[in-house]
């Protein structure tokens, strides 16, 4: 069976991920902002796992969103990180983590609006334009929409279309948004730029309340999430999929079982298709 699903670099488990005996991924991705500059043991480390694995990044720094002008040094040490690991996928989030001088260490919703569009796809052209390469945006999780103008989908597929970008489809947060805003997952996938999907997370989530969902990526993945991915990957062509934990690192064969999952399904809907990463 073909392998399409990576992991998550941690510290918690990278040496698993570098044994490869009990979990076996067929690429890492890390934040880039998590290892920049860093050297000694965790350096040899990330180092030992890139000649194993193919790397992908995402980042949480970018803040496509923010008012201000783009942070120029930052994209800098960027761009020289992911020329030094031959990094295949650089992805970001369709959101903002900071304010003037403010960093607000979480992914905050963007207004569904027209100004607020048009200042982001400026902002993506400039950052690809300074990079050399399409970015990949992902479609994030929100629990209240803010002084919108027009639906998720249409922001969405808008921004991907006028910048130019690859999207990063995220089927949890799909999942998490149509049950919490009540609308369809799979119409509003229908209306995604599915051309432009260069990378796909799948993650689990925490039902809190009876009509409220959490994205916590420390959960199991449940089977209408990946009910919703199965019917994605019949739309697209391969790409890589990564499952996407941050916490919750007791069981690790547990996440191979995950890997595997979804390793099965991009096997039935993509035979005799390339892979885009091995």
């Amino acid at each position: 069976m073909k392998k399409y699903a990576g992991i998550g670099f941690r510290r918690d488990i990278a040496n698993e991920i570098i044994q490869g005996e009990i979990v076996k991924p067929s690429f890492i991705e890390l934040a880039p902002e998590n290892w920049i500059d860093m050297g000694g043991y965790w350096k040899k480390k990330l180092n030992e796992a890139a000649s194993i694995y193919p790397v992908t990044c995402h980042g949480l720094s970018l803040s496509i969103g923010s008012p201000e002008d783009i942070d120029w040094e930052f994209l800098k040490k960027i761009k020289n990180f992911i020329d030094e690991y031959k990094v295949e996928v650089y992805s970001e989030h369709l959101s903002y983590t900071k304010s003037g001088n403010a960093h607000l260490y979480d992914l905050l919703p963007i207004p569904f609006r027209e100004d607020a569009l048009n200042h982001i796809v400026d902002r993506i052209k400039r950052v690809q334009d300074f990079l050399g390469r399409p970015i990949a945006l992902e479609n994030v999780s929100y629990y209240t929409p803010v002084a919108a103008e027009m639906s998720e989908a249409e922001f969405v597929s808008r921004i991907i279309t006028e910048s130019g970008c690859n999207m990063l489809l995220d089927v949890n947060n799909v999942y998490v948004n149509a049950f919490n805003h009540k609308y369809d997952a799979k119409s509003f996938l229908r209306k995604m730029p599915l051309d432009r999907v260069a990378y796909i997370h799948m993650a689990g989530h925490l039902q809190i309340e009876p009509d409220l969902i959490i994205d916590t990526h420390g959960e199991d993945i449940i089977d209408p999430v990946y009910d919703l991915f199965d019917f994605t990957t019949q739309m697209i062509k391969p790409v890589p999929v990564l499952l996407e934990r941050d916490y919750n690192f007791n069981d690790i064969e547990k996440l191979q079982v995950e890997l595997a999952t979804i390793d099965r399904i991009c096997s039935k809907n993509w035979i005799n298709q390339h892979h885009a990463v091995a």
